[in-house]
C-alpha cells in the first residue's frame, strides 16, 4: 500500500499554516513546508514564517534549509521532502504538506520532468545576457519561443527563466511541452488535496492587512539586515513579493508607503497566479478555511483512519 500523504494548499494569505496545525494536532501529523521562501534562513518576517513557539507544538520541516545566496529548486524540494516523510511515517506519524508553491508540490506527488543537462556555456551566455539586460529582456523573449511556459513562470524567477530558454535552445523544444508529454502521472503517496480559498474581497483584505502588519512587525529593518549580512537585493530570494518592493525602498527609489502598496498589489497578482495554478487540478477539495473547518478535519480523520466521520 502507497503511504497517506495530506496536502493543504492555497493561494498566500488564506490560512494554510493555521489549518495545519489544527489538523497535525488532531491527527499526531508533522508538518512539512511546501513554500518557496520558507527554506531560506534569515528571511521570516516578509514569508510569514511560523514561529518557533508554534514549531515546538508541532514539528515543521524544510523551513530554513538553504542561505538566500543558496540555489533551491523543485528538484531539491522532492528530493528533502521524499527523506522527510519516510522519516515521518516510519515514527508513525501523519504527513502533511502544506504551501503555495505548486511546482514543489506537483513534483513530490507527481514526480519532475528533468530535462536534458545543464549546459555551461550556454548558461553562462544567459546569466550574463540577464545581468546586462535585466530579467525581463530573457523574460520577453521566452515569451516568444514558448508562451505556455511564462503561464507557470513569474516574470523575476530568473533561475526557472534561464532554464526555460536553456532547454529550448538545446532541444528546439519548450520545456513546457516537454512537461506535457512527461505528463507528471508518477505517484509514490495516496494523497488528499485540501485546497483553501476565500472570497475574493475578504483575500484581498487579508492580504493587504498582512503586508500592512509585516511592515509594522520590522520587514524594512529585517531586509536592511540581510544587506549587511552580504546579500544582495538582486538575489532571486530577495526578489520575491515583499522582499523586492522593500528593496526598492532601502534603494530610494520608491517612499515606504508606495513599497507598501506595490506589495499589496504584487502579493494579490501571487494569489491570483497561484489559484490559477490550482484550479487546474480536478483532485483538489476545496474549503474555506473558518466556516468548514470541521469539514476539514472530517475529511481527514477518514482519509487517514479510512473511517466516516459522525456529524452531528
Amino acid at each position: 500500500m502507497k503511504p497517506k500523504l495530506l496536502v493543504i494548499l492555497g493561494p498566500t494569505g488564506t490560512g494554510k499554516s493555521e489549518v495545519a496545525i489544527d489538523v497535525a494536532l488532531q491527527v499526531d501529523g508533522e508538518v512539512i513546508n511546501a513554500d518557496s521562501q520558507l527554506v531560506y534562513r534569515h528571511m521570516d518576517i516578509g514569508t510569514a514564517k511560523p514561529p518557533a513557539s508554534v514549531r515546538q507544538k508541532v514539528a515543521h520541516h524544510l523551513i530554513d534549509v538553504v542561505d538566500p545566496d543558496g540555489e533551491f529548486n523543485a528538484a531539491l524540494y522532492r528530493e528533502l521532502a521524499l527523506k522527510v516523510i519516510q522519516d515521518i511515517t516510519a515514527r508513525r506519524k501523519k504527513a502533511i504538506v502544506c504551501g503555495g508553491t505548486g511546482l514543489y508540490m506537483r513534483a513530490l506527488t507527481q514526480g519532475l520532468f528533468v530535462g536534458p543537462a545543464k549546459n555551461p556555456e550556454v548558461r553562462k551566455r544567459l546569466e550574463e545576457e540577464a545581468r546586462e539586460r535585466g530579467s525581463d529582456f530573457l523574460y520577453q523573449r521566452l515569451r516568444q519561443v514558448d508562451p505556455d511556459a511564462t503561464d507557470r513562470i513569474h516574470p523575476n524567477d530568473r533561475y526557472r527563466i534561464i532554464r526555460a530558454l536553456e532547454v529550448f535552445e538545446l532541444t528546439g523544444k519548450g520545456i513546457s511541452r516537454w512537461q506535457k508529454e512527461h505528463g507528471f502521472k508518477e505517484s509514490a503517496f495516496e494523497v488528499l488535496k485540501i485546497g483553501l480559498n476565500r472570497e475574493r474581497e475578504e483575500l484581498y483584505a487579508l492580504i493587504n492587512r498582512r503586508c500592512d502588519e509585516m511592515i509594522g512587525r520590522g520587514l524594512v529593518d529585517e531586509v536592511n539586515g540581510l544587506v549587511e549580512r552580504g546579500y544582495s537585493l538582486d538575489l532571486p530570494a530577495l526578489q520575491s513579493v515583499g522582499y523586492r518592493q522593500t528593496g526598492l525602498y532601502l534603494r530610494g527609489r520608491v517612499a515606504l508607503d508606495e513599497a507598501v502598496a506595490l506589495m499589496k498589489r504584487d502579493t494579490r497578482h501571487l494569489a491570483k497566479r497561484q489559484l490559477t495554478w490550482f484550479r487546474a487540478d480536478k483532485e483538489i477539495r476545496w474549503f474555506h478555511p473558518e466556516r468548514d473547518r470541521k469539514q476539514i478535519l472530517d475529511s481527514v480523520k477518514e482519509f487517514f483512519t479510512g473511517l466516516r466521520q459522525v456529524t452531528g
